[in-house]
């Protein structure tokens, strides 16, 4: 007989995580009627001693902040991908008890871009320099073949997102946050701030603007995307890279591929509805 299988999604704070939701809708598209899908509120202290309670019967977790560095040093082995952010975001258990961490949030940016037409560009923007800002710049290493600005508020955020260019062999040019409606000149933004911060910035979109990636979802869409949108400009949103992210999740823990995108948006898109 079958051993039913365990996953879950792990950080804190935690009870806002769609991943449930998306993880779980998964599940039922494949007809894994025997997998069960949680969430945990786990800080980094007491990532070690959750690690310590995995069994054969867990297929692999879903981490998200503070946990992307911390759990690098539990693991028997990561991705090229994950190690070029040192962050990891998901981790599966093999059925010989070693434990293997990805980052499929880079990837995931790349399929919610190209699921918009957005194969390559010539320069692109980053708004802020926080850790999604380094996936996103990993993400442009593969999308874009000119220079990036990134436009931050301190000269050590700065430092770090050049710093993580030359890591990532991406040219990086910085720019102060004040004039961060430059960044609209370009072909592709990301924006990858908490919310409320591009809520000034949304009067500025220019007329004819070109893609904005924006990596909220929770609420939707923010005055920047719904600016963007009024203006004929393309938009993807934090639920396209959640979803797709998490479509590489479910086919990295269960071994099924195609991961059913479809139900597992339309499960995401609801849930959020009913907020």
């Amino acid at each position: 007989m079958k051993m039913a299988k365990r996953a879950a999604v792990l950080g804190s704070p935690i009870a806002h995580s769609l991943s449930p939701v998306l993880h779980r809708a998964a599940y039922a598209e494949l007809g894994l009627t025997d997998w069960t899908y949680d969430r945990f509120e786990i800080d980094e202290d007491g990532l070690p001693a959750f690690f310590g309670t995995l069994d054969a019967s867990w297929a692999g977790l879903s981490l998200t902040m503070p946990l992307k560095r911390a759990v690098i040093p539990l693991l028997d082995e990561i991705s090229e991908t994950a190690r070029s952010v040192e962050a990891v975001n998901t981790v599966v258990l093999t059925d010989d008890g070693r434990r293997v961490g990805d980052n499929t949030d880079i990837p995931g940016m790349i399929a919610a871009l190209r699921e918009r037409g957005v194969e390559k560009v010539e320069t692109a923007a980053i708004l802020g320099a926080g850790a999604t800002a380094s996936s996103a710049l990993a993400a442009l290493a593969r999308v874009c073949s000119g220079p990036v600005t990134a436009y931050v508020r301190s000269e050590a955020r700065a430092d770090e997102m050049r710093g993580w260019g030359e890591h990532l062999g991406v040219e990086v040019r910085t720019a102060d946050w004040a004039d961060a409606v430059q960044a609209f000149d370009a072909p592709l933004v990301v924006a990858t701030t908490p919310a409320g911060s591009t809520d000034a910035l949304a009067p500025c979109v220019p007329e004819r603007p070109g893609t904005l990636f924006d990596v909220l979802y929770d609420p939707w869409p923010t005055p920047l995307a719904a600016a963007w949108s009024e203006s004929g400009g393309a938009v993807v949103g934090g639920l396209d890279l959640l979803v797709h992210q998490a479509v590489l999740q479910v086919e990295q823990m269960t071994g099924r591929s195609p991961a059913p995108l479809a139900a597992m948006r339309a499960a995401g898109e609801q849930a959020l509805a009913a907020r």
